[in-house]
């Protein structure tokens, strides 16, 4: 388990293109969760700000996660989405060091 790789992405999108965004993710959701060594993604929205989309997955390791970025999957909605961003993205890769029932 200590393997496991959490993968938070944070990303803003411009006004006229998170409908975009929310229709490319339902679009591609199936596919990222089913790629090998994925074991959960979930989509979340920023409180505060509702252009705002954090994506969180967790992979069974770096080398799941790192196949991924390197898919032809991922060479399809990176590029359509990064046309959607209204800032810079943020992406934080993180190993659990304890889990606390």
């Amino acid at each position: 388990m200590k393997d496991m790789i959490t993968r938070i992405v944070r990303m803003e999108f411009r006004e006229d293109s998170i409908v975009q965004f929310d229709a490319l993710f339902s679009q591609y959701q199936d596919q990222i969760r089913h790629f090998p060594g994925c074991v959960a993604l979930q989509l979340h929205e920023d409180p505060d700000t509702a252009l705002v989309r954090y994506t969180h997955s967790k992979w069974q390791s770096t080398t799941d996660l790192e196949a991924y970025k390197n898919s032809d999957l991922f060479r399809v909605v990176w590029p359509q989405t990064k046309l959607l961003f209204g800032g810079k993205p943020a992406a934080y890769s993180l190993l659990m060091i304890k889990d606390v029932p």
